[in-house]
């Protein structure tokens, strides 16, 4: 049997990519802080668990979404960080180490983009503490090198599906009519829906000749406006109110999160995965969101 080892497995993404590899009949076991098949200072299980596997999948990262306060980003950067250079020591303990390891990355790398798309090739790395979090937890991840293990850093854009995920304050938010815009909804939204994601792992497992830095995201990013707009159409809810820049940050101190996660243009396009062939099942907003909010 095929076995897939998911660190920092018990989220939205992780419970998703869990049942889809179970689905598939590979044995799939879970490394968490908390709970889990594995725990981070059992490292000699761990290495026990990775002999023979053929995928590691790391999603493993304190959440974003908080205020950026000193403590908030210690944990942070920690958070991915050490798990990274934890899973990087145990493939090294393998006598025959996974066959691949897929380590999570953020498009949020690249700077706030108005100008042109940002691609793996010619994409401008960004500044501020966001940045400087997913440039560490890259040179963490790359500083190992495995003649037996291929390695794929995934920068993925917003995650969008059902049951997690940015879904369900968006949702909150139309629904009570706060539906319009954020800012001056010129800012750029890329984005992947979840089911994508898996087949786009699926799709690095199968072609072996990839590896490096891959962006995950639709071909077809869109703006804020746009965004909410198709959001709206969706719900069948046919009007929203715009939230001003100032509005936000007043309220992302109310509920203890970060205006860049809204306001932040992020414009990635995935030129890799375009190259190489790979095929989205949902590459416009509209039918992503048709599928996440009407079934």
């Amino acid at each position: 049997m095929k076995k897939v080892i998911l660190a920092g497995g018990t989220g939205f993404v992780g419970k998703y990519l869990k049942k889809e590899y179970e689905n598939l009949g590979y044995e799939v076991k879970v490394i968490a802080r908390n709970h889990g098949d594995l725990n981070w200072l059992d490292i000699a299980k761990i290495t026990g668990e990775l002999e023979n596997s053929t995928l590691l999948i790391n999603l493993a990262g304190k959440t974003v979404n908080c205020r950026y306060n000193e403590k908030n980003k210690a944990e942070i950067f920690s958070s991915r960080t050490e798990t990274t250079e934890i899973l990087g020591e145990a493939i090294k303990g393998c006598k025959y180490p996974p066959e691949l390891w897929i380590n999570s990355s953020t498009a949020t790398i690249y700077r706030d983009a108005r100008d042109r798309p940002m691609t793996e090739e010619d994409g401008d790395i960004g500044t501020g503490f966001s940045v400087e979090v997913a440039k560490k937890w890259e040179q963490t991840f790359h500083q190992f090198e495995f003649l037996a293990t291929r390695q794929v850093a995934l920068r993925m854009a917003i995650v969008l599906g059902k049951n997690g995920g940015v879904i369900e304050p968006f949702d909150n938010l139309v629904k009570f009519g706060l539906g319009g815009q954020q800012g001056d909804g010129e800012q750029m939204f890329s984005w992947i829906h979840i089911e994508d994601l898996f087949q786009i792992i699926r799709f690095i497992e199968s072609n072996k000749h990839l590896n490096g830095v891959i962006n995950c995201s639709s071909p077809n990013p869109i703006n804020n406006r746009a965004f909410m707009e198709t959001f709206r159409n969706v719900k069948n809810i046919p009007f929203g109110l715009p939230a001003p820049s100032l509005l936000l940050k007043i309220g992302a101190v109310i509920i203890g999160t970060e205006t860049e996660l809204l306001l932040k243009s992020r414009w990635v396009l995935p030129e890799r995965l375009i190259q190489h062939g790979f095929e989205f099942k949902f590459p416009t907003i509209k039918k992503a969101l048709t599928d996440i909010l009407q079934k």
